[in-house]
């Protein structure tokens, strides 16, 4: 059959993780940088409450990303699936859908946004001093929140195309463009938060531009106009995939949420005040993120692999790409967990300067809230593994083992008893509970593989 002949189901799975982890791993980090960047600039040119700004308006970026990868990693895991079964019209009407679904969405979730910004902005941990500096940088970045789930949610179909490259070049351009504007508009403009939204949002607007030049050039499908008519059964079968890694984004949205308001009211209590932990707290999170963003870019390569190989029903190569990913996990974690707890104040520093109580809480924070990175990629793989063969259902669960079931429950309860420092052991706490979860669960499931019957040959 010409199915066996794809490459997903032929070559060597180091070689494959290789080709389509990398440049997913680099889409990631573009993606993490565009908050990065700017908030380094941000930190430099405007101080640390520009840094707590884009911190109180960061969760309406993991909710974006969310809607992305609703519609990406689920339209990807169908059409990869159908695929594997040799299913091409059926593989081809799941792309029309997700365009459609893309667009409708993104313009939806702007609108919402526009329309409810102060509302949403004071809900995220907003304090008076906070607020001028986050409604001036969201009322433009949310300008293309349509265009960052199209770009997001195209690349995830980029990669099940068997494009990883391209895919990677989409999210480089825009994180490049935004590189050079934000110096460029913040400094010699002088128009401070206002600047870096509008260097984020001309790169944004690149990104998808390119990603969207792809469609009528996919290697396996030949798209038609038929393709993109409204389907709701075909969009519920998407969201049902890519339900588990979209939640976990939202459940990260929750747990900034939380954690941004508790850090505030305790923050108010200690000698650090509120905005010294606002600020730092988001530092942290967003340098967590580079790490968690080759954990999502590594999840992300093998999820084409695990779908074609499920679905043609070569199973051996289902586990064997699982448990690959897990050890390229691990060893990446090592090193990430190496660098929180030995370079903490170097890499706040590069955020901005601030007084000895400012740096003080930030290196507490970071070695602490960060102390348990090691385990983090086995829930995030294994969640993703469930989504990449049609369980939905299971993958959410273990999506939401971290965030919901765990940590927002042990950052309410520690800092009744140990106040602001019970808000940083919440993570590593949760981190290790979810790990445990996360292994037990696989474990059975790797077994099932291993007894079920191997595909007969056609």
């Amino acid at each position: 059959m010409a199915t066996t002949e794809n490459p997903l189901g032929v070559k060597p799975l180091p070689q494959l993780l290789r080709s389509f982890a990398v440049p997913s791993i680099l889409a990631m980090l573009v993606s993490s940088l565009y908050n990065i960047v700017d908030q380094i600039f941000i930190g430099q040119g405007v101080g640390y409450l520009g840094n707590a700004a884009t911190n109180v308006a960061y969760p309406l970026t993991t909710i974006c990303l969310a809607i992305a990868l609703l519609i990406g990693i689920g339209a990807a895991a169908n059409f990869n699936l159908n695929l594997g079964a040799g299913r091409q019209e059926a593989a081809r009407r799941v792309v029309g859908a997700a365009v459609t679904m893309m667009v409708v969405l993104g313009v939806v979730y702007m609108v919402l946004v526009e329309l409810f910004l102060p509302q949403l902005l004071r809900l995220f941990g907003g304090t008076d001093s906070v607020m001028p500096y986050a409604l001036t940088y969201t009322r433009i970045t949310a300008l293309g929140m349509p265009l960052l789930i199209a770009t997001n949610a195209t690349s995830n179909l980029i990669r099940a195309d068997g494009s990883p490259r391209f895919s990677m070049v989409c999210m480089l351009l825009g994180a490049v463009i935004n590189t050079i504007l934000d110096p460029t508009f913040i400094f010699l403009c002088h128009w401070g938060v206002a600047g870096a939204a509008w260097a984020t949002v001309i790169g944004q607007a690149a990104s998808c531009l390119l990603a969207v030049s792809y469609l009528p050039r996919f290697h396996n499908i030949h798209l038609t106009g038929e393709d993109f008519h409204f389907r709701p059964a075909l969009w519920q079968r998407i969201a049902s995939l890519g339900l588990s890694n979209s939640l976990n984004q939202v459940a990260i949205t929750f747990v900034q949420i939380v954690l941004n308001n508790s850090l505030t009211f305790y923050g108010a209590q200690s000698v650090y005040g509120s905005e010294i932990p606002l600020a730092t707290s988001g530092i942290v999170i967003k340098i967590n993120a580079i790490l968690l963003g080759i954990i999502v870019g590594i999840s992300q390569g093998t999820q084409p692999i695990i779908s074609f190989n499920y679905g043609a029903g070569k199973y051996d190569r289902v586990r064997g790409i699982y448990l690959l990913a897990v050890k390229l996990s691990l060893v990446i974690s090592v090193v990430g967990f190496a660098a929180f707890q030995l370079f903490p104040k170097e890499i706040v520093s590069l955020f901005g300067t601030g007084d000895h109580l400012y740096f003080e809480f930030a290196v507490k924070f970071m070695r602490t809230y960060l102390f348990m990175v090691t385990v983090n990629g086995v829930q995030l793989l294994s969640s993703n593994y469930f989504a990449s063969v049609g369980k939905p259902i299971r993958g959410l669960l273990l999506a939401l083992t971290r965030q919901v079931f765990f940590l927002v429950p042990l950052l309410v309860i520690l800092p009744l008893f140990w106040g602001l420092d019970g808000l940083l052991f919440a993570a590593p706490i949760a981190d290790f509970i979810a790990f445990v979860t996360s292994a037990l669960t696989m474990r059975v499931e790797l077994r099932r593989l291993r007894q079920l019957p191997a595909p007969q040959p056609v």
